[in-house]
């Protein structure tokens, strides 16, 4: 990465933090690739029960909805800690994966073909 290059994720920060979390509880012998991917999976189906018989609109205001925005913001900060130390476990550059993938969806989905559909790019 050089200096003119976007930041879209900085998780140098979390990611040390995360790192000491496990280490001050011998955690990291749990820490496999597999068992990270299974507890990151998890925590997205609890996301997805706080949605999961809302409306639209309902959905659109459960971050700040007082029955469900603590449940909303808790569940995000896991699918997060756990995509997070998933990366760290497997060495990947989260800025640089998000910068590579930005690009191909980009390709995928030129604004001429894509503008205002929700078909998958094979279909545009």
């Amino acid at each position: 990465m050089t200096m003119s290059d976007p930041v879209y994720v900085d998780a140098t920060a979390l990611s040390s933090r995360l790192q000491a979390f496990a280490d001050e509880r011998h955690w990291g012998q749990f820490h496999s690739p597999k068992n990270l991917v299974m507890a990151l999976t998890g925590e997205v189906g609890e996301l997805n029960e706080i949605f999961q018989w809302l409306g639209e609109d309902a959905s659109r205001a459960a971050g700040q909805h007082p029955d469900t925005a603590e449940a909303v913001r808790h569940e995000l900060a896991d699918v997060m800690m756990y995509l997070v130390r998933l990366a760290d476990v497997l060495q990947v550059d989260l800025n640089q994966a998000v910068a590579e993938k930005l690009a191909v969806n980009a390709a995928r989905y030129p604004v001429d073909r894509a503008l205002g559909s929700s078909r998958k790019y094979d279909r545009i």
